[in-house]
This record gives C-alpha cells, sequence and structure tokens, in this order.
C-alpha cells in the first residue's frame, strides 16, 4: 500500500514504520501497537482526507488524543492511528461579541490539559479537568471528564457548548445545542464512536487560587476513615472536592491511606471544608496549601511492567454496605480510590448528556497490578472481591473502566441512552468506522464481546 496519494492530499504528516516518530505515536501510555501509517493531520480538511484513506484501504483506525486510556485502543496493528498532536491550539474566542468576559474558549482535540490551563491562568480562569497535566482534552472530555472540581463546576461536558466533528463520510460539522444537537448529545459521554472531534468550545470559569495538597493518615483503621470521610462529603460546600485512597501493602512498600483535596472558594473557607478532614484519622502529613489552580494537575509517569486491571463503579449512596465491601476490597490487595461528586455534578438532568448516572454520590475505582506473565484466571482471581462492590453501582465511568464488554457497556449506557447513542450511531457512522473504542454498534444492542479489539 502506498501513502503517497494521501501524503499529496495532506498539510500534515504521514509516518511508516521506519520514519522518525513512528514509534512514539504507534505507543500509548498502556500499550504498544505496529500500525500500517501513522497520519498526523493540521487541520479538519487533512483528518477527512485521512477518513477516507482508512475506508477505501479497508484501515482499521484508531484516533489518538493524549494515548492515556487504559485499553491502549488509541494504538493498532496494521491499521491507522490518527494522532491529534499537532490539533494542540488553545484560544480565547467571543465570535459574536456574546460573551463580555472572554470566557469561551476553543480547545484543539490534540491538546493536553496542562497546556489548557496554562492558557487560561492568566486570565484568572480555568476548566474542570482530568487529574493530570499531559492527558489528552479529546479522549477525556468524549467520556465525559471527571476532575477537581467536579463538584463546583460538574464534568468537562458540562462546560461544552459547541464542536467541530468530522464523520465518517468526510463532512466536518458543527455540533451544538442548535445544530446536529444529536451529535451534540451523544459526543457529551458517549465517547469516539462518532467522528473525529478536531476542537471544543468550553465555558471556563472564574477559577481562585485553591487549597490542594494531600494528608497522609495511619491505616490502621480503614473503615472508620472512609465512614468518616463519606460524613464529611456529605456537608461539605461543594467547591470542595476530595477523593480517600486506600493502598495495600505492595512489594517495597507498606499501606498508606490519604486523602487529597481541591478547595476552590474564599480564604476562610478551608477552615470550614477542609480543617474537619484532619480530624477523621491520625495524621502523618498534611501538605495541603495554596497554589495556583494550573499547579494542581500532576504529571503522569509510565507505569513499570505489568498488568494493570482497573474497574470503577458510580454508587448512588455510600452507605454502610458499601463502605464494608470497599474496605474487604482494600483488605484483598485491591487499591480503591473513592472520589466524591455532587454538587454541580449531580444536578444535571440524567438525560442531559449521554453520561446518565447523575445521582451518584461517589465513584470507586479499584485497581490491582499483576506480574506480565500473569493470565487471565490469575486477573479473575485478584479482582473476585471486587465484584462484592461493584453490585452497590448503577454505572461505571468509562474512561477509568480497563475492560471492554457488553457487561461494561450496559452499565455505562441505561437502555434508553444506549438507544439513542445507536441513532446516532446510525445517522453519523452506519458502517462502524470508529470501532476502536467502547463501542456503540449502529444497532439497538451493544456488540458482541469481542468486536472491538
Amino acid at each position: 500500500m502506498s501513502d503517497q496519494p494521501l501524503r499529496n492530499h495532506l498539510r500534515g504528516d504521514v509516518l511508516l514504520p521506519d520514519d522518525d516518530g513512528y514509534a512514539a505515536a504507534a505507543t500509548t501510555f498502556f500499550a504498544s501497537g505496529k500500525p500500517a501509517l501513522v497520519v498526523r493531520p493540521r487541520d479538519a480538511a487533512d483528518v477527512a482526507a485521512a477518513i477516507s484513506h482508512a475506508r477505501r484501504e479497508g484501515l482499521a483506525l484508531s484516533v489518538r488524543s493524549g494515548g492515556h486510556g487504559l485499553q491502549g485502543s488509541a494504538t493498532n496493528d496494521g491499521g491507522m492511528v490518527l494522532d491529534l498532536k499537532h490539533l494542540d491550539t488553545v484560544e480565547l474566542i467571543d465570535p459574536d461579541g456574546a460573551d463580555p468576559d472572554g470566557r469561551r474558549v476553543r480547545v484543539g482535540a490534540g491538546a493536553c490539559w496542562g497546556t489548557v490551563m496554562r492558557t487560561l491562568a492568566p486570565h484568572g480562569l480555568g476548566l474542570t479537568a482530568g487529574d493530570t497535566a499531559d492527558v489528552g482534552v479529546g479522549g477525556l472530555t468524549l467520556g465525559g471528564g471527571i476532575g477537581w472540581l467536579v463538584r463546583a463546576q460538574g464534568l468537562a461536558i458540562d462546560r461544552l457548548v459547541a464542536a467541530r466533528v468530522v464523520t465518517a463520510d468526510g463532512r466536518v460539522l458543527r455540533a451544538d445545542a442548535d445544530e446536529h444537537a444529536d451529535l451534540f448529545w451523544a459526543i457529551r459521554g458517549g465517547g469516539g464512536n462518532f467522528g473525529v472531534v478536531v476542537s471544543f468550545d468550553f465555558v471556563a470559569e472564574r477559577v481562585p487560587l485553591v487549597h490542594f495538597g494531600t494528608i497522609t493518615y495511619r491505616p490502621d483503621d480503614p473503615a472508620r476513615l472512609v465512614t468518616a470521610w463519606r460524613d464529611h462529603l456529605r456537608t461539605a460546600p461543594e467547591s470542595l472536592t476530595s477523593t480517600l485512597a486506600l493502598v495495600p501493602p505492595m512489594v517495597g512498600g507498606p499501606a498508606s491511606a490519604t486523602v487529597t483535596v481541591c478547595y476552590a472558594d474564599d480564604a476562610e473557607g478551608p477552615l470550614r471544608a477542609v480543617a474537619p478532614l484532619r480530624d477523621i484519622g491520625e495524621v502523618l502529613t498534611d501538605d495541603v496549601r495554596v497554589m495556583q489552580y494550573t499547579d494542581v494537575l500532576a504529571s503522569a509517569h509510565q507505569p513499570p511492567p505489568g498488568r494493570l486491571l482497573s474497574r470503577n463503579t458510580l454508587v448512588p449512596t455510600l452507605d454502610d454496605d458499601v463502605v464494608d465491601a470497599t474496605v474487604a476490597a482494600y483488605r484483598s490487595g485491591i487499591s480503591t480510590v473513592l472520589r466524591s461528586l455532587g454538587g454541580a455534578f449531580g444536578r444535571v438532568p440524567a438525560d442531559a448528556t449521554a453520561f446518565a448516572h447523575r445521582e451518584a454520590e461517589a465513584m470507586i475505582v479499584g485497581a490491582a497490578f499483576l506480574p506480565t506473565d500473569a493470565t487471565d484466571a490469575d486477573a479473575d482471581a485478584a479482582l473476585a472481591p471486587w465484584a462484592a462492590v461493584a453490585r452497590h453501582g448503577t454505572g461505571v465511568y468509562l474512561n477509568f473502566q480497563g475492560s471492554d464488554t457488553p457487561d461494561d457497556l450496559a452499565a455505562a449506557y441505561p437502555p434508553r441512552t444506549y438507544a439513542r447513542l445507536a441513532a446516532a450511531k446510525r445517522r453519523y457512522d452506519p458502517e462502524n468506522l470508529f470501532a476502536r473504542n467502547h463501542n456503540v454498534a449502529p444497532s439497538d444492542r451493544p456488540a458482541t464481546e469481542g468486536a472491538n479489539q
């Protein structure tokens, strides 16, 4: 297969296996691939040309924003990787003069959240985002976008007002509440199933200095920590988002229990919002301090060789049964992280976006790390205690879900939500070109297991 006709129609780059930059683009945070070619478009026309080439040549198509997806679906073997690296501009806009505060920001889908925050910071603005500076805007947003301002601002998709999308047939569409409203609804939580988003328009918010940091506790009584953290969550102001992490003993390290907080409000608030967390257990360290919101986002570190197992569930209420199951999972060797939700996240109607689980009080994430040669039976055994936690959930957040089965789709999308997503899929991608994801098939039912490998 020659890439020359494609090169002739692009402003961007076409990389073959022997070219500089190919290896980096073919390797994601959690996976390595051997695609036939990598295309790095520079505009929507390049994206359309690359999509046309993939369809014509029958190539599997992976779309890469930041490359941090747990499934490693941003690469493949023998197909095309559409790497959005060059679509990374971040600009404040006011196209109609209707935004006197200049709070609308247009972000290329290949930008990372650290770049977005550094651009907005001089203007006193910020957006709810993920936890990590080098995570891509595209993947995190399309999956929903849970971050450090989730209780104050909701999900990233709740700040989204428009997007430009290149569909499977090469059209470049503007999707918002008025134009292609079904597509706009679908991309807010429905993942990359419907086209390649080349840019997002968000409305940023004023974000003052934040109180951010981690409190470490003696991990002797995890049940007491979880219960006390939960009770604090229920009375905490919406401007406070926190997580509680319980990490079992690992090779070379002891067990640990930490609460990380992000408080984005007035100077007197921390006394009311953060101080009570210092009383929920015996504090060993405390580095909560005032900083710029830009500095909240951490740097990602490549995980060591091995097999990472990650699952999550969204629970409507953190009752005592959920607490008991979570602690039991931790004691079995599963690292568990509880993330506070509610607030602005919970005020969005369940049918307003494709992310439907707005009733959740918290998200619980479980992770286990196994050797590279671990078998599926080993993985099943390691995750067996997680089932007791998952039974209490009513949904999953696909951005943190390390498996890809029909059950995962059913947990992520209630039947009515899935039916709407399937209808959008039939309209915008009837041949299921965009299948390298938690795939919504262009039918009324989830695809069979194994169809999205």
